[in-house]
């Protein structure tokens, strides 16, 4: 795809995000809007996937560490088809292939389930790791939230990977600084996130986490040891009412502040996929 259509499929992605969440009358609409251009570069430029064969053994994996931000990851699953776009009509309803975190038994598309933060990366280790082991041409791309890098299984992670040199891992950070009660700040200082990191053994670029090209360019720079890809974002973004405001880390919009948000981001504000 071209940045300009990755960029448009992005607008498209931000109105089936608000429309999800807003129908379900639950979600996390702030941390699934800061992710959007990240996945997008990943799943329209990046990943060898085929939505066809969801289990194709040869396929690159990603791990949503961050699992609240699923419906990011579904509307994305399903403009790829991996499933019918109706499916997102089911999001958090009892029986459905889409809860409100990532089920890789019950998704398709879904390589890991997650949710509980701080455990996403040790996954993404195990299967770069497996991959070499294996012989297999696999890259593993894994998304944190800057909040879950307070969990200490996180830096045990990083650990291992410069220790095991898996250059065939790529983690991105998704860097909006808010949690679900405050800043990252206020809650618990990352300090220099970038610093730290490097002192882990990663290569880390820092990026504007929503352009296109920067976050490209990031992915396609060649790496001598793992890499980390800290893009700068803005929680809720694209909703001027939603941006960088604590508030809607979980809130689900109410039926008007949809069809705001929904007017803003030109999307259809009648509540359908």
């Amino acid at each position: 795809m071209l940045i300009s259509q990755i960029e448009d499929k992005c607008k498209e992605l931000r109105s089936d995000i608000i429309k999800m969440i807003g129908r379900a009358s639950s979600g996390h609409p702030g941390g699934s809007l800061s992710a959007v251009e990240i996945l997008a570069c990943l799943y329209y430029y990046k990943m060898k996937i085929d939505p066809q064969n969801p289990n194709w053994e040869d396929r690159d994996r990603f791990v949503l560490s961050k699992g609240h931000a699923a419906p990011a990851y579904y509307a994305v699953l399903a403009d790829k088809g991996f499933f019918h776009r109706e499916e997102l009509l089911n999001f958090r309803q009892l029986g459905s292939i889409l809860q409100g975190h990532p089920d890789a038994k019950k998704t398709p598309g879904v390589d890991a389930s997650t949710g509980s933060l701080g455990q996403g990366l040790s996954i993404a280790v195990g299967m770069a790791l497996g991959a070499r082991l294996r012989g297999k041409d696999i890259n593993v791309y894994a998304l944190l939230g800057d909040g879950e890098l307070q969990e200490g299984q996180v830096w045990e992670a990083f650990m291992s990977a410069a220790h095991y040199r898996l250059l065939n891992l790529t983690v991105l950070i998704d860097n909006n600084g808010l949690q679900l009660d405050g800043s990252t700040d206020e809650v618990m200082s990352l300090g220099n996130i970038k610093e730290k990191l490097m002192s882990f053994g990663f290569e880390c670029i820092e990026v504007d986490g929503h352009s296109i090209p920067d976050i490209i360019r990031a992915l396609d720079l060649p790496a001598s040891k793992p890499k980390c890809i800290l893009c700068k974002t803005v929680k809720g973004k694209g909703v001027s009412f939603m941006e960088n405001q604590v508030g809607w880390h979980g809130k689900a919009p109410s039926r008007e502040e949809a069809k705001i948000a929904l007017s803003e981001l030109g999307g259809i504000t009648d509540g359908t996929i």
